[in-house]
């Protein structure tokens, strides 16, 4: 019997050190380079990896715009800074009328969220949508946003049931 329960251990030892160096050997060979415009755009995109500008992530975004062509100006907790930003790395002119027309300047203006502390009844539901962990509390008490961190993304907004996560411009 207890040959049996050494053996198994033996086995499962060798296997899972066999696994390990398989796991090793891909992690080099197989690896996947990424563009270096790509990780550049990327770095400066806000990581909140919101999905707003249709994509599932922002690294996704970086490649779109290198690769497809995408439009620079769907980043929207990045606003108008990072359209700027992306802008002068791919060396586009920028069109200044894109900043009169309001639908698109609505989209590059820069803001956050504040709750509204009287109605908010503690359910802990943004918590859990904030990418950044920009909205602190706990359940069953009051939640805050820090405003120093919240990037727009506006997550928050539409999981709230008392509505009282607001838009707030800066």
């Amino acid at each position: 019997m207890m040959f049996n329960i050494l053996l198994a251990m033996f086995f499962f030892t060798i296997l899972s050190a066999l696994l390990g160096v398989c796991l090793s050997f891909f992690s080099i060979f197989l690896l996947v380079k990424k563009s270096k415009f790509a990780e550049k755009i990327d770095n400066l995109l806000p990581q909140t990896q919101c999905g707003q500008c249709g994509y599932p992530g922002c690294y996704p975004y970086a490649e779109a715009i290198l690769k497809k062509k995408e439009d620079i100006n769907k980043c929207v907790p990045g606003g108008r800074k990072i359209y700027l930003k992306i802008a002068k790395i791919l060396k586009i002119n920028i069109d200044q009328n894109f900043f009169q027309d309001k639908k698109n300047y609505s989209k590059l203006i820069n803001h956050t969220v504040y709750i509204d502390e009287l109605n908010c009844i503690g359910c802990a539901k943004c918590l859990d949508v904030c990418p950044i962990d920009a909205i602190v509390g706990s359940f069953g008490f009051l939640h805050t946003v820090l405003q120093k961190f919240c990037t727009g993304c506006d997550l928050c907004v539409s999981i709230c049931p008392m509505n009282c996560i607001k838009s707030k411009k800066l």
